[in-house]
């Protein structure tokens, strides 16, 4: 196995981005990586995605992003594991180049969601789970986390204002953040008096439906 190092990143801020495509998401990931690995060519691309299929009507993103960049004839894949997809993209990636099969890839993480109302994109989020014993029978994702979250106060012994602080410190680390959706601190009253969405998880706990992409080259 060889040593893996990252050589260079680029992304989008996350936000709507009415005004792109996914594909175009995509590629300024891809291009600001490759300039700030001082790259002209990759050997194989991999693309972190759960939604395209269901939300833009486009699969097989790896050789869309790679055509649209103009790196025809690499390998190019797009990799599938729910919300973890841009991890489980550099996973792949770092075996392939850890293992001697390439020597640089990038590895990309992509969705765009704001294009579809919301329920249509809770549908689309309910596809990763278990389509028999959860989603057939209502269960969203906020709901199916709520009931854990429930679970884990009950175990546990904590309140609902024992989990403040999770949303105040990604709240207060998105203030040095240039590319995050969200650019206000909040206070443990706000937090407090969020809109509920699912009992016990309220507006504050949960992330927002949103566009954007990042990318390593490795």
């Amino acid at each position: 196995m060889r040593d893996v190092s990252i050589i260079g990143i680029g992304q989008t801020p996350v936000g709507e981005h009415w005004d792109k495509s996914l594909r175009e998401l995509g590629f300024r990931a891809l291009h600001a990586a490759m300039k700030d690995a001082g790259v002209e060519r990759i050997d194989a691309l991999y693309v972190g995605n759960m939604l395209s299929g269901e939300l833009t009507a486009q699969e097989h993103l790896g050789a869309l992003i790679a055509d649209f960049a103009g790196l025809r004839g690499i390998e190019a894949i797009k990799v599938e594991a729910a919300c973890g997809s841009g991890a489980a993209a550099l996973r792949v990636g770092y075996m392939a180049v850890a293992g001697g099969l390439h020597d640089f890839v990038a590895c990309i993480g992509v969705e765009k969601m704001t294009d579809q109302q919301s329920g249509t994109v809770t549908s689309a989020l309910a596809t990763a789970a278990d389509a028999d014993y959860e989603a057939l029978q209502g269960l969203s994702f906020v709901s199916i986390n709520a009931l854990l979250m429930r679970r884990y106060m009950h175990e546990y012994g904590y309140k609902k204002e024992d989990f403040a602080n999770f949303a105040i410190t990604a709240h207060a680390n998105a203030m040095n953040n240039p590319y995050a959706m969200f650019h206000s601190p909040i206070t443990a009253r706000q937090f407090a008096e969020a809109k509920p969405i699912a009992d016990p998880i309220n507006l504050l706990d949960s992330s927002p439906i949103a566009d954007g992409a990042a990318c390593v080259i490795l």
